[in-house]
């Protein structure tokens, strides 16, 4: 039997399986969007293009679309043109509860009987109608809400995976509950009922009245939320920007594109919130005096660090090497080096912990921590009056707010693309023919104010070769690059809600006009400890003589 897919919580579900269907949320995240970027606008989000993509790789034959948003009603002017569907509906669901949008709706629902029962050649089955009626027992014990926009299964499952306490899924189609409406009165009577009820059901946030909506936040055992939206969707971003500052219970935002390329990214983000559950969940101890050495391992894009504390937490090795081509043989070679550093073999160690973008490859740890968690604890270590650690490496920066005893309050980090990092600015410094060392200081002696407009990596280097093509003078056009990452960097520190005092860590701390332009932006000093480069390594072995 054909699967009737649709992508809506208002879609009438109970209907079309009383007609003889067998319904099914489209719940597909493709690699990339090839086939919908040739029959779409690009502009176009990627909730819409994911279900172009799905119809147009052979994946559905019958769908069923609700005019949720104009993305949607794009989608299927753009489907219903390609014409290769056995069925294509879209049904107008006006965006409140009102009587005459119950009926409204009622006269949608009767079209499409009419038509889908055409198409599958069936008569209503009131029966089966009702049976179709599934109720859904929400969790009560202590659990972790997916609230927000539609969430693939794909990226459902990460959360599942990472979240140290039970999940559920309450993003917009999958908290879909419609009450079955009384038995009773001729079809189009039913139809209204049943109408009523799909408009009076838990709304989403197209609703014009979604005040409902606190329902899913003021549940019992709630102890934290995932907030997902997608990329260039305002529906939901809006209900974020409410919850913000005034949810109760620990919140973490998370964006996505309908890929599935973002979930690797997603997954750090994910895995510093669940470790912020750990010790209160698990039940926290105190760690037992051991004997030996602990490594941290921080296994970064650009470079690999290792610190080794001994039992007493001094540092008695450090390194700091490039990543190379493996994270696991970058790790194994600073970890040997470190080693030799000391005076030590691995036999010496009584723990390690990793962390970075290639702790999930790196053979020789005990546990991984993320960089988020591992910076939070390596700056408190090297100064406890911090409050904020702002971490730019080679390929992100993050913010992190920390509270009185180092734990994370909140974090933010930046997106895929790679503007405002360690790695765009290696890049600036290729395209300016000078060294790391040279960018990080020539900005200094700036005297005119130029501004770097693109927020793109590779449009930044087609202005800075514009800029160089118009005689611009060099330390200008690096005073420009400092003040294009000092803003990206003050961004995220007002979205992690930032305070003083306030560290730098990463390799860009190193670079003096970053600094100063950072510093310029937040209107207060950066703490640069000497071992800043070292703080996720550092905080990994921390966590190593903790285990």
């Amino acid at each position: 039997m054909s699967i009737t897919y649709h992508v809506c919580k208002y879609t009438p579900t109970e209907l079309l399986t009383a007609l003889g269907g067998q319904c099914a949320l489209l719940d597909e995240a493709p690699e990339n969007f090839d086939l919908s970027d040739q029959v779409a606008h690009p502009n176009l989000c990627g909730f819409g293009k994911s279900v172009i993509q799905a119809v147009l790789a052979g994946h559905v034959k019958e769908l069923v679309l609700v005019n949720c948003c104009d993305t949607i009603r794009s989608a299927y002017d753009i489907l219903k043109a390609w014409g290769k569907l056995d069925f294509l509906y879209l049904l107008d669901i006006l965006h409140s509860q009102e009587s005459c949008s119950v009926h409204h709706a009622r006269d949608q629902l009767l079209a499409l009987a009419e038509a889908y029962g055409a198409y599958k050649g069936t008569q209503f089955d009131r029966a089966a109608f009702f049976a179709a009626f599934q109720p859904k027992a929400a969790l009560t014990e202590p659990h972790i809400a997916v609230l927000g926009a539609k969430m693939g299964s794909h990226l459902f499952s990460l959360v599942e995976e990472t979240m140290p306490l039970p999940v559920e899924n309450a993003t917009c189609a999958a908290n879909r509950q419609v009450a079955p409406p009384e038995d009773q009165g001729d079809f189009p009577a039913l139809m209204e009922a049943y109408a009523r009820n799909l408009l009076g059901q838990l709304p989403c946030m197209r609703m014009t009245d979604n005040t409902a909506r606190k329902a899913l936040y003021h549940t019992p055992g709630l102890e934290g939320v995932v907030y997902h939206t997608l990329q260039f969707c305002d529906y939901y971003g809006f209900e974020y920007a409410g919850l913000r500052d005034h949810l109760p219970v620990p919140l973490l935002k998370i964006e996505s594109d309908g890929t599935t390329q973002s979930r690797e990214q997603l997954r750090t983000r994910l895995e510093a919130f669940a470790e912020g559950f750990t010790p209160t969940q698990k039940g926290a101890r105190t760690p037992m005096a051991r004997k030996g050495y602990f490594a941290g391992i921080d296994s970064g894009s650009a470079t690999t660090d290792v610190v080794i504390l001994d039992q007493d937490k001094q540092i008695v090795s450090k390194v700091i090497l490039p990543t190379g081509a493996g994270a696991s043989n970058g790790a194994q070679r600073a970890l040997d080096q470190a080693l030799q550093q000391a005076g030590l073999t691995p036999a010496d160690l009584a723990a390690t912990v990793t962390t970075g973008y290639g702790r999930g490859v790196i053979q020789a740890g005990d546990k991984s921590v993320t960089e988020i968690t591992c910076h939070a604890k390596g700056a408190h270590f090297l100064n406890p009056a911090v409050r904020t650690v702002i971490d730019i490496g080679g390929q992100d920066s993050k913010v992190i707010a920390l509270e009185a005893d180092g734990s994370v309050h909140n974090f933010v980090m930046n997106d895929k693309c790679a503007a405002g990092t360690g790695r765009f600015l290696e890049m600036m410094a290729r395209t300016l023919e000078i060294s790391l060392e040279e960018i990080s200081t020539v900005g200094l002696s700036w005297k005119e104010e130029i501004t770097i407009s693109s927020m793109c990596t590779v449009f930044a280097d087609s202005e800075v070769v514009s800029l160089v093509a118009q005689n611009k003078a060099l330390p200008d056009i690096v005073h420009g690059l400092n003040q294009s990452v000092a803003s990206r960097a003050a961004a995220l520190y007002r979205r992690a809600g930032g305070a003083g005092p306030c560290m730098m860590t990463g390799g860009v701390s190193r670079n003096r006009g970053v600094v100063e332009a950072i510093q310029e932006k937040l209107g207060q000093p950066l703490y640069i400890h000497p071992d800043a480069q070292l703080c996720g390594a550092l905080g990994a072995a921390l966590f190593a003589a903790e285990l």
